[in-house]
Parts: C-alpha cells; structure tokens; sequence
C-alpha cells in the first residue's frame, strides 16, 4: 500500500476513538480514487434478537464509510460533512464474520454527496445495499 493511501486510512481509523465506529469496531481498511472500504466483525454486539445482523448496524456502518468518504474527498479541514438522508435494502442474513462496506460516490456537487454502499460478506455476496446523501458545510 502506498504513503498516501495509509495516511488517509490511519487519519480514518484515528478520528473513531471514542465514537460509535470504536464500539462497533468498525475499521477502514483500504480507499482508492473515489471508494472507501470498512470492515466489521458480526457478533452478539450487533446481532438481532434471533442471532443475526440487525438491520440497524448496517445502517450504521453504511453511513460511517460514507460520511467517511465525503471528509476524505471534500476538503475535512474546511468543511464539516452530515449525513442528511439513507436508504438501505438488506437482502441477506448473516450471522458471524465480518461485512465490508464499499462507499462510491455517485454524485460529487459542491454542497450534496451522494454515495452508493454494498455491504458484502467475506465471500463478496451482497447483505445490504445502501444509498447516502451528504452535505458540506462550511467552516466559518
């Protein structure tokens, strides 16, 4: 991997101390032109009552890359980024492992994002498929 992709994966991964992404130990493991990739451990801390992956921490994980994503590719130091709308489609269980959440931008505006999700298994079958809108705001 080269420098700038592991600066840009450490800054990632060094902003979720002490945040959601830390207590879903969401991790940012790889990011390339206009994609991030996450991964997070399916376990009892982010199952459903009946043992599989709730609805809600795809949800999570989904906008944590995304929202991610839009601070890597916008300007973080002049911008705070928000999650303004999220859509998801969850089409397969999963009980153990991990999932992996690729963000690709769709739309790059100056004020609104908007990201494309997969949420995938360790094999690459689709869990979930995710669409976030972003917003950019400046800094004052």
């Amino acid at each position: 991997m080269n420098e700038h992709k592991e600066k840009i994966l450490s800054i990632c991964n060094g902003i979720c101390k002490d945040t959601l992404m830390e207590t879903l130990d969401i991790t940012y493991i790889d990011v390339g032109e206009n994609f991030l990739v996450a991964r997070m451990p399916v376990t009892s801390k982010v199952h459903q009552p009946d043992g599989v992956l709730h609805g809600g921490a795809s949800v999570a994980l989904a906008e944590s890359v995304g929202s991610a994503a839009s601070y890597v590719f916008l300007d973080g130091q002049k911008f705070y980024v928000r999650g303004i709308e999220i859509a998801a489609n969850h089409v397969k269980s999963i009980r153990d492992g991990h999932v992996y959440a690729k963000a690709t931008i769709i739309h790059h505006g100056r004020t609104t994002q908007l990201w494309e999700i997969k949420i995938t298994n360790e094999a690459g079958d689709l869990i979930s498929n995710c669409k976030l809108t972003t917003i950019a705001l400046p800094k004052e």
